[in-house]
């Protein structure tokens, strides 16, 4: 069983369905998406139908991050929907159909997506050697003691081992670099697919990663 872990998407599925196309899943395995689906890049709603089509036949596990807690909260907080909109909101609304007669943008998107954002993501997940967070953990402590701020909002920085002796594996910090940035106790893998970067999945037990983008190119690595 292979356990491979995708870093943020935010919303390119051009560079989504290719790295599903180079991966070839097979039931046996196991996929940990960080979050960050949505924002930022042209279709977050085509993003969330097809991780929604893959839970239907594959073993998917989704991470909730910072850009689905601005999503969801913008329902019900109209200071965060303006927020939301300043860091991707706007592109995100621009990939659902709307329809005459919505009173708001937000009536578009579909029940089966809220649902996702609010039933479907977790706040974390750990086996027996990894730890899978969106953006960090505080080093000291046990994942069910984690604060929110640091799960989904708090920028990767090298503060040491996790007390468990696990190995972290993060997005949320964007590596402009294109690179997975490896420190050996953690490996963040946003690597900023929606700007001039890559969208990367890395197989956790071999340590070799692909890349795509949403010129529909790819590449394959080795963790430094």
């Amino acid at each position: 069983m292979r356990t491979l872990a995708i870093g943020d998407v935010h919303g390119c599925l051009t560079a989504l369905d290719k790295m599903l196309a180079l991966v070839e899943l097979t039931p046996e395995d196991r996929v940990i998406f960080l979050g960050d689906y949505v924002d930022r890049g042209p279709d977050s709603c085509g993003v969330i139908d097809r991780i929604l089509e893959l839970r239907d036949q594959y073993n998917i596990i989704c991470l909730t991050g910072n850009h689905e807690i601005m999503m969801s909260s913008a329902r019900y907080d109209y200071l965060m929907y303006e927020s939301w909109l300043r860091y991707g909101g706007q592109e995100t609304l621009a990939s659902y159909s709307h329809e005459d007669g919505e009173e708001s943008p937000l009536d578009a998107i579909a029940q089966r997506h809220w649902r996702f954002l609010d039933e479907v993501c977790l706040p974390c997940f750990e086996d027996d050697s990894h730890i899978f967070v969106h953006a960090n953990v505080s080093p000291d402590l046990p994942l069910d003691e984690q604060e929110d701020e640091i799960l989904y909002w708090d920028r990767f920085a090298n503060n040491g081992p996790h007390c468990s002796g696990k190995t972290v594996i993060c997005g949320h910090t964007s590596q402009k670099s294109g690179l997975p940035l490896n420190v050996g106790h953690s490996v963040v893998i946003d690597t900023w697919v929606y700007g001039e970067g890559w969208l990367t999945c890395l197989d956790i037990q071999k340590g070799h990663f692909w890349q795509t983008n949403q010129a529909n190119q790819h590449r394959l690595g080795v963790l430094a």
